[in-house]
């Protein structure tokens, strides 16, 4: 059996920007100090929800250095390392490995794309080259293409590739995947409105954007499941529903970052092409945000 990398909510955690852009570290601290403070599991660094995409090669490096320095050992750090060339993914893959990630999170190559074999070779070359447990990541929305259970299946008999983010929203084949691939691979949900039903499919716990400003809560949703508690995770999952909404009403990180402002955490803005909210979706997460106070 591999070994799980974390169980509970893991934060992706946004990238804070100055005035200017530049990435504020003073404040990236800050909020890694706050997750940890907050019962948060693991750090998720230049994910998706930190704007991974804009970020230069040496931005994108020195912020996986800096979590691994700022979190000291104290939670697991999961290093973005995914890229749509391979070549690259190995390349920052091996940096992280280099610096003291505990993991990888790779997702599936965007744009070009590829076929179901071609997934197979990608993920396999990485993980051939470095050896660090390697969590998958399929976000069809973002990506345009899936990882298949069969192929799940196929990628799972590789000691280093370890667990998968599922974001696909497809309950069935986290049933499929968790039959193929049983202990061999473990399944976080890459879905914060998924989270208990997740985890009733045997899922270790999720990937999370809610974590930015509800890391307690999120972390309780899980504890409270792993604790027999399969109605008070519930109905914190439910409780939470609305503001789960509001955050991905428009495309992430933009209404998580609006939020973390709303509640003063002082992140700045989105890197273009991002851009701010409109004025009747800052409502609706406003009230959401209210109902949950």
């Amino acid at each position: 059996m591999k070994k799980t990398i974390f169980t509970g909510a893991g934060v992706a955690i946004v990238t804070p920007f100055n005035s200017d852009l530049s990435v504020n570290y003073d404040k990236l601290g800050e909020l890694i100090e706050y997750q940890i403070a907050n019962g948060t599991d693991a750090i998720i660094i230049c994910g998706t929800t930190g704007e991974a995409s804009t970020l230069t090669d040496d931005e994108h490096r020195e912020e996986i250095k800096f979590a691994v320095d700022k979190v000291a050992g104290r939670v697991p750090v999961i290093a973005g390392t995914g890229s749509n060339d391979t070549a690259y993914s190995i390349e920052l893959t091996r940096y992280a490995k280099e610096v003291g990630a505990d993991a990888s999170l790779n997702v599936t190559p965007y744009y070009n794309k590829t076929t179901q074999r071609g997934l197979i070779k990608h993920f396999t070359a990485i993980a051939d080259a470095v050896d660090l447990p390697m969590i998958l990541y399929n976000v069809p929305g973002r990506t345009g293409m899936t990882i298949t259970p069969d192929t799940y299946k196929e990628l799972s008999k590789h000691p280093n590739i370890v667990a998968t983010k599922e974001a696909s929203g497809n309950l069935a084949d986290v049933v499929r995947i968790k039959y193929l691939c049983g202990d061999d691979l473990d399944i976080y949900s890459g879905e914060d409105g998924l989270i208990t039903p997740m985890l009733s499919l045997g899922a270790k716990g999720v990937i999370s954007v809610l974590s930015n400003i509800k890391p307690r809560e999120t972390h309780n949703i899980c504890e409270e499941y792993f604790r027999g508690n399969v109605e008070a995770s519930a109905d914190l999952q439910i409780k939470h529903s609305n503001l789960v909404d509001a955050l991905f009403c428009e495309t992430n990180p933009i209404p998580v970052k609006a939020a973390m402002n709303i509640l003063g955490f002082d992140v700045g803005e989105c890197r273009l092409p991002l851009y701010e909210m409109s004025e009747t979706n800052l409502a609706k997460l406003k009230a959401a945000i209210d109902e949950v106070k």
